[in-house]
């Protein structure tokens, strides 16, 4: 049963990357340490294998999306869905231009256009927990958060200026799970970008289409160590799901389909 599901996932990889897009690779099962625990005795979150794309989207890839999908071009993406600076760094609608080489990771995307662009895919967002797992992870270990040196790394790429021009994906160093630049090129959006500090829990709204915004501190953290993590958090419940940034972008996941004898 073993030998089988090894190569059900590695056939999963190929058959990926063959598709014109990024490969992915398998990221767990693992256990997450979790800065904002939901309870006081949740000290771990166990999270189930998923898959992941190994880098970021890039320019090109969502330039085809948009192409096969008009209604997420820029000038007829409903307002509601993105703000005004929207793909504002391509030349045009469905021009890349000198700011956006179809290698680097694209930027300048809503929340909602990344969701519709994963299911484009046949994915997903990847949870926060799910990011968050296969981010903790150094070139070396699956929890490299214990490691010397490991947070000021990550620290030291978040106070460093955006370049007007984002450099290729796919040039960072893997992780233990194989998996390239987590941190180092862009920040990334997930499905429930604000779970760990919503002011009420909108988890349970459905959808998490609407608006979410900051609501709590620093003061609930389990281990205030941890900067590089509460930072991605703070930085994600600041965002409403239509803002765009200059340095935002994202990656897909999926599930992990179970093996047949399990079904």
């Amino acid at each position: 049963m073993l030998a089988r599901t090894i190569i059900t996932l590695v056939l999963l990889a190929t058959a990926t990357a063959s598709a014109g897009v990024g490969p992915r690779v398998v990221v767990g099962p693992g256990t997450y340490r979790p800065v904002f625990p939901t309870s006081p005795g949740e000290a771990t979150v166990a999270v189930p294998a998923f898959q992941l794309d190994v880098v970021p989207v890039t320019n090109g890839e969502f330039l085809a999306f948009v192409k096969a999908n008009a209604p997420w071009q820029r000038g007829r993406v409903k307002a509601v869905r993105a703000d005004a600076d929207y793909l504002a760094h391509w030349a045009g609608p469905l021009t890349l231009g000198p700011h956006a080489p179809a290698k680097a990771p694209v930027v300048r995307v809503s929340w909602f256009a990344a969701k519709a662009y994963c299911a484009w895919r046949g994915g997903r967002l990847p949870t926060e927990r799910e990011w968050e797992l296969a981010a903790q992870a150094s070139a070396t270990a699956r929890d490299g958060t214990d490691e010397p040196g490991w947070q000021a790394q990550i620290l030291a790429w978040y106070a460093a200026q955006t370049p007007e021009v984002l450099p290729a994906v796919g040039q960072g160093a893997p992780n233990a799970w194989g998996v390239r630049e987590l941190h180092g090129l862009v920040w990334e959006w997930v499905y429930d970008f604000g779970a760990a500090l919503v002011a009420s829990d909108d988890r349970e709204r459905g959808d998490a289409d609407r608006a979410k915004y900051c609501g709590a501190g620093a003061a609930l953290a389990r281990d205030p160590r941890q900067y590089a993590t509460f930072m991605r958090l703070a930085f994600r419940s600041s965002l409403q799901a239509r803002y765009t940034t200059p340095n935002l972008g994202f990656r897909c996941a999926a599930d992990v389909p179970r093996p047949e004898q399990e079904r």
